[in-house]
């Protein structure tokens, strides 16, 4: 038995079906809800009956669950430090094209059929390539700064600055020795930066090594992998590995800022609301509520209008048709005797009928059929 204190009280459970409409009474209901939670606080339960309810569930708690993402590339040259002069670069020098081929595939957004990240594969109003990449079944597209459209004019570059403006995380790649300030890039999405620059080393004479750094808002959470002591990497596939695991990482970490946390927090709440309320009414629908009838309960072949009024309802249409089904198919057999066995028929049909719901329906039904079968017994 169950401790009183674990007993929680359940009101508003549709408990009997009574007519055309559903009774709705308070009882207790021992969950031990208090068992697996402590700040269980509910005292409201209603019992959900609709078939498609875990796929419901299941979309509402996987629904910011992606495998795609997008960040932005900026290209910051030497002596550059403000937004206008990072954003208004065009030219693409060897070194930061090899860095992006580190990185992804250059792709023809014209027809590009996978994740496109917000940019256009039809008309080309955001420029005709992109940098795009699979990582451990995870599509990623790079909002490329060089590769975004440039206006003559602008010295904010607007076209190009609404997408890496918009992305949560993004790549900075130095050529030179100017730092990289992380506020200069007006946002209120981005929260995170890593920054790569090409180094040469002197104890090797060939290839290229890249120093890695990372800078985010004060209030995103730590995330991996970590950055190695010194941060330097010569190996190109380990470079890369590394980039992407902590571009994906710290998306998901920012999520955790106060920002996101607020709006992560109104949405799954508004969510949840519409939820619970389609839940119930799918729920009451499928029960025969009267008021709900014009509800699509059944997603089936069958069209609403043969599938409304719930499943007790369609139970109850479903008896009288197999009922007036067999009774047709009785008088089927006997057209083909006397006259008088026809009477006795009818007269055994109307000695059937009660006053219930069932027989109103085959008198509605079985005259008509019998008429219509024994008017060649009354020619002949």
């Amino acid at each position: 038995m169950m401790p009183e204190k674990q007993k929680i009280l359940v009101t508003n459970v549709p408990l009997v079906h009574q007519g055309s409409r559903i009774d709705e009474q308070r009882c207790e209901f021992p969950l031990p809800l208090k068992m697996l939670c402590d700040r269980v606080t509910v005292s409201k339960f209603e019992v959900v009956s609709y078939l498609k309810a875990p796929e419901l569930i299941t979309t509402f708690d996987e629904h910011r669950v992606s495998q795609n993402f997008k960040f932005g590339i900026l290209y910051q040259k030497e002596g550059q430090f403000t937004e206008e002069d990072i954003l208004g670069n065009n030219d693409e020098s060897e070194e930061f094209k090899e860095f992006l081929s580190i990185l992804g595939e250059t792709i023809q957004l014209q027809g590009f059929t996978g994740f496109r990240g917000g940019l256009d594969v039809c008309h080309g109003q955001t420029g005709s390539e992109a940098v795009f990449t699979s990582f451990r079944g995870r599509e990623i597209m790079f909002h490329v700064a060089t590769k975004l459209p440039f206006t003559e004019g602008d010295p904010q570059q607007l076209q190009r600055k609404r997408h890496i403006g918009n992305d949560i995380v993004a790549l900075v790649y130095q050529e030179g020795r100017t730092p990289f300030l992380s506020d200069v890039i007006k946002s209120h999405f981005l929260h995170c930066f890593l920054v790569v620059r090409r180094i040469q080393r002197e104890e090797e004479t060939d290839g290229a090594a890249y120093q890695v750094s990372v800078t985010a808002r004060g209030d995103v959470p730590p995330f991996s992998p970590v950055v190695p002591d010194p941060p330097v990497f010569t190996d190109r596939s380990h470079l890369r590995g590394f980039l992407l695991t902590k571009l994906i990482n710290a998306e998901i970490s920012c999520y955790k800022a106060e920002r996101f946390s607020r709006l992560e927090l109104r949405t799954r709440s508004s969510l949840l609301e519409s939820l619970q309320a389609e839940l119930s009414t799918r729920s009451q629908c499928m029960m025969g509520d009267p008021s709900l009838a014009s509800l699509p309960c059944s997603e089936g072949v069958r069209g609403t209008s043969e599938g409304s009024g719930g499943f007790i309802e369609n139970f109850k249409r479903a008896i009288r048709v197999r009922s007036h089904s067999f009774e047709a198919l009785g008088v089927q057999r006997k057209t083909g005797g006397s006259a008088s066995q026809k009477s006795k028929t009818e007269k055994d049909v109307e000695s059937d009928k009660s006053p219930g719901a069932l027989p109103a329906l085959a008198d509605s039904f079985g005259p008509a059929e019998l008429k219509d079968q024994a008017s060649p017994q009354e020619e002949a």
